[in-house]
């Protein structure tokens, strides 16, 4: 095990060890922030039959010059029972089916009533205003592939496949322990040398936009007894065990050695960035274990960056951040050009701007951040109008 690592060992070595949870069936509008682990295709034609685009009179093009007889009016849901025929039209609705015989459907707002049961259409010109048989979708289709993250999107495109039960990656769970005689709940005074626990709450705010199941395992104290037994609690029934404060160098940092005497495999201890250089992560029969360092803006980063991937990965996912590319719209400096550092930026106009970062204790320079910037290990600066990955937050 090496002491220090960089941030892209450590992103290669944490996903290299993931292994993907199992499956089951679960009722699609259950689905939302699982990934798909099968193929989904059509089971039908969509549309299944030319239907109108648009509320009007279904009619033939070559007639639209000439006073048209109203024969039946088709409302959405319903087959016409008429064909149209010379001189003739049917009402219908937007989504009915297109009478046999009728190529265009006039718009309603096109055309005037000239007498009891005939209307005449107003214009020159118009569309077919018709969706025609399949156009869309084809029967046999692939609709969405395995792997997917299912969006609001794709519940529309499972209701439409008449996919209701599909084949989806059992939810990660993931545990969260805040470390540290100094915290107190956030409903509790912050008195004398206390601070409340923030770390954990945004933690379980990550876990959960993201899909995965959150569980609060509670603060241990600055004991080992007490760090043993939420730990113990954490890997009765979680995947992932989210460690915030004691991995570092103090008096009372217990926790690297109890990981140890549980079994867990230390596979790095230290990584080259800022913030979040004592990031630990380890594992132990098929769980993984992340210790991050207690300050705020430390940990959000190194779940977006390290954990998120993980998660991602092991429901079967292929995660990439989303990033854009941006000139600086002004420098962004650091003195330590130790190790690779991540600054939380702003997006305007298109290009980016630092934010006043007091450093990794300080959680509301991320209030007005669009995005985090890596400034490479040996780099003093990024200089005005040089174009950046700008990793978007979400």
């Amino acid at each position: 095990m090496k002491h220090m690592i960089s941030f892209e060992e450590a992103l290669k070595t944490v996903l290299s060890s993931a292994k993907q949870k199992g499956t089951s069936k679960k009722k699609f509008t259950k689905t939302l922030h699982r990934v798909l682990r099968e193929d989904v295709f059509s089971d039908m034609d969509m549309p299944p039959w030319d239907k109108a685009a648009v509320d009007g009179y279904a009619c033939r093009r070559i007639d639209l010059a000439k006073e048209l007889e109203v024969i039946e009016t088709v409302p959405a849901g319903k087959m016409p029972r008429q064909k149209v025929g010379a001189g003739q039209c049917i009402k219908i609705m937007t989504g009915a089916p297109v009478p046999q015989g009728a190529d265009t459907v006039i718009m309603v707002e096109d055309t005037q009533e000239t007498s009891d049961g005939k209307i005449r259409f107003l214009k020159e010109k118009t569309k077919s205003n018709i969706a025609y048989h399949a156009e869309d979708i084809q029967k046999g289709d692939l609709l969405i592939p395995r792997n997917t993250l299912l969006k609001p999107k794709h519940i529309a495109i499972l209701a439409t496949a008449g996919c209701v039960r599909p084949q989806v990656s059992k939810k990660v769970k993931v545990a969260v322990i805040s470390t540290g005689d100094e915290l107190v709940e956030p409903h509790q005074v912050a008195s004398g040398s206390k601070i409340r626990n923030s770390n954990a709450y945004q933690l379980m705010a990550q876990i959960q936009e993201m899909g995965a199941k959150a569980d609060y395992t509670g603060i241990a104290k600055d004991t080992e007894e007490s760090t043993r037994k939420l730990l113990k609690k954490a890997f009765h029934k979680n995947d992932v065990i989210l460690l915030t404060g004691g991995v570092s160098m103090g008096d009372f940092d217990y926790v690297p050695q109890i990981l140890k005497e549980m079994g867990v495999e230390i596979i790095f201890k230290s990584i080259a960035v800022q913030p979040g250089r004592p990031t630990v992560f380890g594992i132990r029969n098929g769980q993984y274990i992340f210790g991050l360092p207690g300050n705020p803006v430390s940990s959000f980063v190194q779940f977006e960056m390290l954990v998120k991937p993980l998660i991602y990965k092991i429901m079967g996912f292929d995660y990439t951040p989303l990033t854009q590319h941006l000139p600086a719209g002004a420098r962004l400096f650091r003195k330590n050009t130790k190790r690779m550092s991540w600054k939380p930026v702003k997006i305007i106009s298109g290009k980016i701007f630092p934010l006043e970062y007091h450093g990794s204790a300080h959680i509301n320079s991320l209030i007005d951040a669009d995005a985090l910037v890596a400034i490479p290990r040996g780099k003093e600066a990024i200089e005005e109008g040089e174009v950046v990955a700008a990793h978007i937050i979400r």
